[in-house]
Parts: structure tokens; sequence; C-alpha cells
């Protein structure tokens, strides 16, 4: 198979075209703005993962870029007959009632949000003409995330400061919750997506953690003991809480997380300490607390 893989050099994308080349598929990355330049090759498989994510850019500029590169994959698609895969958001739930159903209310206060359920409109509209997937993504951490910088997930920045020795900072006073799925969960998400129904589809473990909680894991994983420094919140629009309702996802996309949040965190905890350097940080952070 074929597959086009936009954002393959991101987080997800990345660690889904590793997944894609192990089971021996041909996989395409463009090295084009997907917005502005149109793909002429043919596949049997589009995975789109490629979006402005970054809180830098404005609000305008993310959704016009968002939606116009989704378009040109639509497009792309339907010309070549290919399946078409998406990442969509939680953020598209806003602040709603828990557990979050993919038929609910939809609230999103970021323009990322904003473009995302543009999206699953527009695909809500192909579901009869076409092969077209949505997945709301939930907090997806794990593996290749930390390039995104202050856009990485909390798992990583947490992790990050208690190598070096520092307090965990968290918001006041820690008791908001998150559902945490992993990336290798996530990646199998998007090749059962190649299978199921046209729809949109949460991907989470229906499991909401505390940040109190993540802390504690960390902990453990680390073999720590350093209390949480509770801080201020500076937003005014924060989604504090999510947690998918797993149902349709299980039942129709035969996805469930296989991956439960210690066990993933010691994983990513493992791969960081090969591939970062964690010794290295802890001496450092040694001598400037003697200087």
């Amino acid at each position: 198979m074929k597959c086009l893989v936009t954002g393959g050099a991101g987080f997800v994308g990345s660690n889904l075209v590793l997944e894609l080349k192990k089971e021996g598929h041909e996989v395409v990355t463009p090295h084009i703005d997907i917005a502005e330049e149109e793909v002429v090759d043919e596949f049997d498989a589009i995975f789109h993962q490629a979006a402005i994510t970054d809180p830098r850019y404005a609000g305008v500029e993310t959704f016009s870029k968002n939606i116009r590169g989704f378009t040109s994959m639509v497009a792309l698609a339907k010309r070549c007959g290919a399946k078409l895969v998406y990442a969509s958001s939680a953020g598209v739930y806003g602040n709603g009632t828990l557990p979050m159903q993919e038929d609910q209310e939809k609230k999103p206060f970021t323009p990322y949000a904003e473009s995302k359920l543009k999206m699953d409109e527009r695909a809500a509209e192909l579901f009869n003409s076409m092969h077209i997937v949505g997945l709301r993504y939930f907090n997806v951490f794990g593996p290749r995330e930390n390039h995104k910088g202050r856009a990485a997930s909390m798992i990583y920045h947490l992790r990050e400061q208690m190598v070096r020795g520092e307090r965990p900072r968290i918001f006041k006073f820690g008791e908001q919750k998150r559902d945490h799925v992993y990336i290798k969960d996530v990646v199998r998400a998007n090749i059962l997506a190649l299978s199921t129904s046209s729809d949109v589809y949460n991907v989470g473990t229906g499991i909401a953690t505390s940040f109190n909680d993540v802390v504690k894991t960390l902990n453990d994983v680390l073999g720590v003991n350093l209390e949480a420094e509770y801080i201020d919140n500076p937003y005014e629009e924060y989604q504090g809480n999510t947690q998918a309702d797993t149902i349709k996802a299980r039942e129709h996309l035969k996805f469930e997380a296989q991956w439960n949040f210690k066990d993933a965190v010691k994983d990513y905890h493992e791969f960081l300490a090969k591939s970062k350097g964690d010794s290295q940080k802890k001496k450092t952070a040694r001598i400037e607390k003697q200087n």
C-alpha cells in the first residue's frame, strides 16, 4: 500500500511513518506546503496529520491554513480514490460534559479547535461519497514530541523538571483531569481507521487522570519524591478536564487503548532516558545548585 503522511516529521506523523514502514508499506512524506502547493502522486491511503498548533501564530492564520491543508487532502483523496484519515482534536468539546461523546455540543475556544471542528463538519458531508475518517485525539504523549516545545505534553515537561531535581509545577491545585493517551495507541487507531466506516471517532483511554496523580506516577517511575509546586493558571480560556467516551470507537473503529497510564509513562521515560542523556542533565543540575 502506498501511503501519504502529511506532518510526517511531526509528533504523531513521525511515529505513524515508522509503523507503516515496519508493516511493509511505501510511505511518502511531502516536503511542500500542502496548503499552498498541489501533491500530484497517486496514493492508496492518506494520513493527514499536518496542522498549525503553535499559539504564536495568529488565530486567522491558524484557522485558514489548517482548513486549506485539509481541503487539499480531500481533493487529492477524491482524485486518486484514496482512503483519508485525518487528525481532529478533543479541543472541539471545550469544557463540555464528561465523558465527551462524539455527538455532544461542541464548544471550541481556540482557532486550532475551531479549525478541527470545521474539518469534522466538512467530513460529515462526505461520509457517503468517500472513505474519510476523523480521529479526535485526546491528550497524546510519547516519543518524538519534544520538538513541539511549549506545545509538548505535560508529561514531557513535568518529567524534564523532575529529572533535573526540580519540583514539578502544575496549576492550582492539581485537581484538573486529562485523558492521556499514549502515542502507540494513537498510531494503531490511525491504521484501524482504514478498515472502518466513514465517521469521526474519539481516540482516548476513557480514563481521566488528575494533575496530582500525574505527578505521583512520575515520582513512582523516576524513583523520586518531589512535591508539586502549585502555580496560578494564566489562561482565561482553558480546557480543564478531558475524558473520552470510548463506546463508539470501541464498537465501530475496533479501537481500545492498550496502554495504561503508568505503563505508558514508564515506557516513555525509558525512551527519553536513552535518547536524551538524563545523567548529563542531573550532573548539570547539581553543578548549577552548587554555584
